[in-house]
């Protein structure tokens, strides 16, 4: 049970800590939460629209790990166990709350701009996840997916519940509309015969 029993453990030895976890100590629970808080909050705001949202996905990801953890093998980075646990929570949640079936599109009609890799070079990764949040979710989430978190396309599929040319075809519009919001923002980084093919309609 979260919060529950108190175990002893040493807060210097990770493997301590996970074991108390599995036994239900509360304090190894307080102390794992506040250690991997940021990082595990970091990913939910990527995958979400608020911070609301990313708080929501945050508590029901912990819950799924403390209810978990006795699954989790030491013998691999924790990091990536809680990520993914992250990661999958929060892409149920946007399952569960959005609706995207308007935005199925076939891999034919996806624009296909240039896409410059020197100019995104030159942007930090936090300036260009600021600019990710700008995208239309289910674009966002397959970029995000993708780039940021190592999964294939297949994979993507599954956890979307769509198909992989869909996959395919939304991983390129999120990658032109990140080259439009770049010019948008940094226009200084684009020479001044370089055109960026802009979407029809409203992308946010």
């Amino acid at each position: 049970m979260l919060f529950g029993r108190k175990i002893s453990f040493d807060q210097n030895d990770f493997a301590s800590v996970v074991s108390a976890c599995i036994a239900g100590n509360s304090q190894a629970q307080r102390h794992l939460y506040k250690q991997f808080f940021g990082y595990s909050k970091s990913i939910c705001l990527r995958y979400t629209s608020s911070a609301e949202e990313a708080e929501e996905v945050l508590n029901e990801g912990f819950l799924k790990v403390f209810n978990n953890i006795e699954r989790y093998d030491q013998s691999h980075p924790f990091k990536a166990w809680l990520r993914t646990i992250m990661v999958n929570t929060a892409i149920s949640y946007y399952r569960k709350h959005k609706k995207h079936s308007e935005d199925m599109i076939s891999l034919e009609d996806a624009p296909c701009p240039r896409f410059e890799e020197d100019i995104v070079s030159q942007i930090t990764a936090d300036e260009i996840l600021k600019l990710i949040q700008e995208i239309k979710p289910i674009y966002k989430n397959v970029f995000l997916l993708y780039v940021v978190d190592g999964y294939n396309h297949r994979e993507i599929a599954e956890l979307l519940q769509i198909n992989e040319a869909t996959v395919r075809s939304h991983y390129v519009r999120a990658r032109a509309r990140l080259q439009h919001l770049i010019k948008k923002y940094y226009p200084h980084l684009f020479p001044s015969d370089w055109a960026v093919k802009s979407f029809k309609g409203n992308e946010n």
